[in-house]
C-alpha cells in the first residue's frame, strides 16, 4: 500500500529537530483542515469570551428590576427585550454563559477523575473488584440521566451547587466505561507484558505504558459531554431543582419564560438560542478533536 505523501516527507527528515518540525508542522495542517473543530472552537471561544468579559458587555445589572420596561420587545435600548420584571434579557444571557461553563467545566472535571479513577481500577485489578464495579457502573446507565439527576438532588437538596454534583455522578459511569474497556485491551499488549516481566510496579505501570494511552479518548469525551452537562443543568434548572431565582440561569429563565410565549416569546427564545449555540460548539469541538486524534480517521483530514 502507497503512503500518503505527509509519511514520505516526514520520513525524509532525518534530524530530530526537523521530525519534530515537520509533526508540528502537519499537525497544525490537520487541525486547519478539521471545519468542525475550527467553526466549534470560534464558537465556544465566543461564548467563553462573553461569559469572562459578560461585566463590561452586559448594558445592564442581570437581576435589577425596573417596573417601567416590563416585558419589552427586542429594540436598541434592551437587544433581547426585557422579562416580566423589567429584567435586561441580553445582560442576564451573558451572566448565564458564565454560570453554565462553571457548572459544566467543573462537573465535567469531577465526572472525568472519578470516571479515571474508577476505570483505571477497575479494568487494571480485574476480578472481583472489576465485577462489583461494572454492576454498580450498569445499574447507574439503567437509569435515563435526567432522571437519575433528579434523584441524586432530590437526595442532596435543591441548588446549583448540587445539582452540578448531581450531573457530575450521571456522567461519572460513561467515563469509567471508556477508561475500563481502553485499559482492558492495553494491559495485555506486549509492552505492558514487559514492564511486568522486568519488575516494574503497578504504580510504574499505570503512570507510563497505560494511562498516557487513554488521554486521549477522555479528551474528546470530555469535550463533548460539557455541551450534555450544560443541557442537563438547565433541565434541573427549568424544573427548579437548580439555580433559584433571581440568579440568571439559561435554565430558569427558560421555566419563566413559557409562561409568557405568546405574549412576550423573546423571553425564553434568547435563553434557549444560548443553550443551542453553547452545545453545538463544543459538539463540535469535540467531534473535530476525535478526528485528529483518532489514528484510523487522520488520513481524512
Amino acid at each position: 500500500m502507497a503512503r500518503s505523501a505527509d509519511s514520505i516527507q516526514l520520513s525524509a527528515d532525518t534530524t530530530p529537530a526537523a521530525r519534530e518540525r515537520r509533526v508540528a508542522a502537519l499537525s497544525w495542517r490537520r487541525l486547519r483542515r478539521s471545519s468542525n473543530l475550527v467553526i466549534g472552537a470560534i464558537v465556544v471561544v465566543a461564548v467563553v469570551s462573553a461569559a469572562a468579559f459578560a461585566a463590561h458587555i452586559a448594558p445592564y445589572d442581570p437581576i435589577d428590576q425596573e417596573f417601567t420596561t416590563q416585558l419589552k420587545a427586542p429594540a436598541a435600548a434592551h437587544l433581547f427585550g426585557t422579562d416580566e420584571f423589567g429584567r435586561d434579557i441580553f445582560s442576564r444571557v451573558l451572566f448565564g454563559a458564565r454560570i453554565a461553563l462553571q457548572v459544566g467545566v467543573l462537573a465535567d472535571l469531577i465526572a472525568t477523575v472519578l470516571g479515571v479513577l474508577l476505570g483505571v481500577v477497575a479494568g487494571y485489578v480485574g476480578g472481583r473488584l472489576d465485577a462489583l464495579v461494572t454492576r454498580v457502573l450498569d445499574i447507574m446507565l439503567a437509569f435515563p440521566y435526567l432522571l437519575l439527576a433528579m434523584i441524586v438532588v432530590a437526595i442532596l437538596g435543591p441548588g446549583l451547587t448540587n445539582a452540578m454534583i448531581a450531573i457530575a455522578v450521571v456522567y461519572t459511569p460513561q467515563f469509567a466505561r471508556v477508561v475500563r474497556g481502553v485499559v482492558l485491551s492495553i494491559k495485555e499488549q506486549d509492552h505492558v507484558e514487559a514492564a511486568r516481566a522486568i519488575g516494574a510496579n503497578p504504580v510504574r505501570i499505570l503512570g507510563r505504558c497505560i494511562l498516557p494511552n487513554i488521554v486521549s479518548p477522555i479528551i474528546v469525551m470530555s469535550t463533548l459531554t460539557i455541551g450534555f452537562m450544560i443541557v442537563e443543568t438547565a433541565g434541573l434548572s427549568f424544573l427548579g431543582l437548580g439555580a433559584s431565582p433571581p440568579t440568571p440561569e439559561w435554565g430558569s429563565m427558560l421555566a419563566t419564560g413559557r409562561s409568557f410565549m405568546l405574549t412576550a416569546p423573546w423571553i425564553a427564545t434568547f435563553p434557549g438560542l444560548a443553550i443551542l449555540v453553547t452545545v453545538v460548539g463544543f459538539n463540535l469541538v469535540g467531534d473535530g478533536l476525535r478526528d485528529l486524534l483518532d489514528p484510523r480517521l487522520r488520513g481524512r483530514i
